[in-house]
């Protein structure tokens, strides 16, 4: 647990105690972070490709081809290429995120305006969850002006639970987080554009809120609702302008 917290407290602006935190009958909201609070596929995912293609084919020695089949084969399988490399290959988990995210995020991020201003207008904490590393999601959260407005950060690195990684969309993981920040289930949305992940959040005990984007490739065959969704929205905006409740 101290290890834990060393690595979170670097990415921690404002932490409350387990204790304070359940004291206060307030929403928490869990955001995830790419399409969620930013346009990712705009700009931004086809450098994650590129990086992660090459930071595989590097750590293996092999070529571009091999790289992006090892590099589909473990997302698919475990929710993260860096899962699959760290257990497979007995990859440094930190050196491997570290070069596959060595880009200046600065001119690529795109997001609706007003963010902040309106995150801010949300009442509720905010802490964020993504499945990227640490020290990418700082950079994101700075360019869009809205780091300060989370109380902490859970990225892929803290995503540990008895020595192996489980990442969204693992019910278990989501739960430990719940005990960490001192917040009841039924009290923590999880607003995401994966449905995967919304399902998880559903079985932790969770509400959510799916961000979608019609016209996507992400979007097809979604022209339905989910029972386990409790609100679609278009954008972060939609949680504050369409004023409508959180299913259940």
């Amino acid at each position: 647990m101290r290890a834990h917290r060393q690595l979170l407290r670097p990415a921690v602006r404002l932490r409350r105690s387990r204790q304070t935190a359940a004291a206060v009958s307030e929403r928490l909201w869990l955001f995830d972070l790419d399409n969620t609070l930013h346009d990712t596929s705009h700009a931004i995912f086809p450098r994650i490709d590129h990086g992660m293609t090459m930071a595989v084919a590097e750590a293996l020695n092999v070529d571009i081809d091999t790289a992006n089949r090892v590099r589909s084969l473990y997302w698919k399988r475990y929710g993260a290429t860096m899962i699959g490399m760290v257990k497979h290959h007995g990859v440094d988990p930190h050196a491997f995120l570290h070069r596959s995210h060595d880009f200046d995020v600065n001119s690529l991020v795109r997001a609706e305006k007003a963010l902040a201003y309106k995150l801010r207008r949300l009442p509720g904490r905010k802490v964020l969850l993504t499945n990227a590393p640490l020290g990418y999601a700082r950079a994101v959260l700075a360019r869009l002006g809205i780091l300060r407005l989370f109380d902490s950060l859970w990225a892929i690195e803290h995503m540990r639970l008895h020595g192996e990684f489980r990442p969204k969309p693992s019910a278990a993981l989501l739960r430990y987080v719940l005990a960490r920040e001192g917040v009841p289930a039924h009290r923590a949305v999880l607003v995401e554009d994966t449905l995967a992940n919304l399902r998880g959040a559903r079985r932790a005990g969770l509400r959510t809120v799916h961000v979608y984007h019609p016209g996507t490739p992400f979007s097809r065959g979604r022209s339905q609702r989910p029972a386990y969704v409790d609100l679609r929205v278009n954008s972060v905006s939609d949680l504050l302008l369409r004023r409508r409740p959180l299913r259940g």
